[in-house]
């Protein structure tokens, strides 16, 4: 289902690598995130509300690119 909040995102299962792209623009790579917590992103009725609770805040991330 689309998202408010979150404009794409993209999951190296090898690296447990997950970047997201933000509507703002901005891009983070979120760091060692477990391939069920990336699948249930991908599953979620409301991306944003999932990564809220799940994944923002809970796991360490490096920030490619600051918002447009």
């Amino acid at each position: 289902m689309p998202s408010s909040v979150i404009r794409r995102f993209r999951y190296d299962a090898v690296g447990q690598r997950l970047t997201v792209t933000f509507t703002s623009g901005a891009v983070y790579a979120y760091l060692d995130v477990p391939p069920k917590v990336a699948a249930a992103l991908d599953q979620a009725d409301s991306q944003g509300c999932m990564f809220g609770e799940a994944i923002r805040d809970r796991f360490a991330f490096d920030r490619l690119r600051p918002p447009d």
